[in-house]
């Protein structure tokens, strides 16, 4: 094998593997990266038998060939070469060694044989539909960062998606909870996606595709079946297992009786968590609403840095209420959102509390009160 390549356009690919491949690995040839030089073009493949990454990108090819190398070696190599540069890539298979050249520098990496990686698996994925890269980030970004961290609740380590009848019209609607809070977002129902399956798709697996999206413009092809999701940008595909489990019933814990609406500015509102907040305790992050004629007071305390308070003037019609609630899950929610006012659903102090953006109803979140 034999290419040349630009260096931004290799170091942009190489990138993007970098976060499929796990840093300690125990199979060495899931460590590396599988370059294949084709017809004008470079394909890089990375996979951890999960979630597998394939990007095809233009060079100059020589020779072609195929043969698998560290990503990470690579990756780092290549970042440190002069930007704007032209990369000479050769293999020798006598040897077992890749040269990666540039100008003045010569760097010899060790290889593996391309015939040890994994073979890619044609599944069959019998849904499929377009969405555009703006909808479907949109649709990670207001939901994201409620799914679960805890490995003994695996169902919950990923997004819910799945196409749902909502107000007489059929959604897209993407939900993550983690037992303390819920996010739900949804939008309309794409063109062949309205019979879907509901699917978990795992964390490892949004990350990847949320940095993807930062990158992309136009329409994604999404194609799934049971057990497996492909995600198809202009010259990338992403194709990642599924969780294997069942997601709850969310609409059981979403409550519909809150009968204390409160409304505030959104920014405004952000900006006084984020203050006060500064004062709870880093295991808590407890944060005191109290609310009583029009005025929200929010309030921390900490025995170890002290006390602190904001006032806000919001929109209340009914009784005082204190309720506490985690100042970080606020932040995570109020700065998802694009309106100029936040809604707060309440019941009482000690039940779920609804959250929305006034301006937008396709956005819904639930958060779980604390003590305080």
């Amino acid at each position: 094998m034999q290419l040349n390549i630009e260096r931004g356009t290799i170091l942009r690919a190489l990138s993007h593997t970098q976060g499929v491949i796990e840093q300690r690995n125990t199979i060495p040839i899931l460590s590396n990266v599988l370059l294949q030089a084709t017809d004008g073009a470079l394909r890089l493949t990375a996979t951890d038998m999960d979630l597998t990454v394939v990007e095809l990108v233009e060079a100059n090819v020589v020779q072609e060939g195929a043969i698998t190398v560290s990503a990470q070696m690579l990756h780092d190599v290549v970042r440190k070469l002069p930007e704007g540069s032209e990369v000479h890539i050769q293999s020798d298979i006598e040897t077992g060694q890749l040269a990666v050249n540039s100008g003045r520098s010569r760097l010899q990496l060790t290889t593996l044989p391309d015939s040890d990686f994994p073979a890619a698996q044609e599944d069959d994925l019998p849904h499929s539909f377009a969405i555009s890269a703006d909808t479907l980030l949109r649709l990670i970004n207001r939901t994201h960062f409620a799914m679960s961290n805890e490995e003994t609740r695996y169902y919950l380590n990923g997004l819910y998606l799945h196409a749902t009848p909502s107000e007489g019209a059929d959604v897209l609607r993407v939900v993550a909870t983690d037992g303390h809070r819920l996010a739900r977002f949804e939008v309309p129902v794409p063109d062949g996606a309205a019979g879907m399956p509901g699917v978990i798709v795992p964390r490892k697996t949004v990350t990847q595709i949320r940095r993807l999206l930062d990158e992309t413009s136009g329409d994604v092809g999404v194609a799934l079946s049971d057990t497996k999701i492909r995600f198809r940008f202009e010259n990338i595909e992403l194709v990642s297992k599924l969780i294997d489990g069942t997601f709850p019933d969310y609409n059981r814990v979403i409550p519909v009786n809150n009968d204390k609406s409160l409304e505030v500015s959104r920014k405004d509102f952000v900006k006084a968590v984020d203050l006060v907040s500064t004062i709870s305790s880093e295991q808590s992050r407890a944060v005191k609403f109290a609310v009583d004629s029009g005025i929200l007071v929010l309030t921390a305390n900490n025995p170890d840095s002290g006390s602190g308070q904001e006032e806000l003037d919001v929109q209340y019609q009914h009784d005082p209420i204190e309720i506490g609630f985690n100042s970080r899950y606020l932040l995570d929610i109020t700065q998802q959102m694009d309106g100029d006012d936040t809604r707060f659903l309440i019941s009482d102090e000690a039940s779920p509390t609804i959250v929305q953006d006034v301006s937008d109803s396709s956005a819904l979140y639930v958060l779980m009160p604390m003590r305080v």
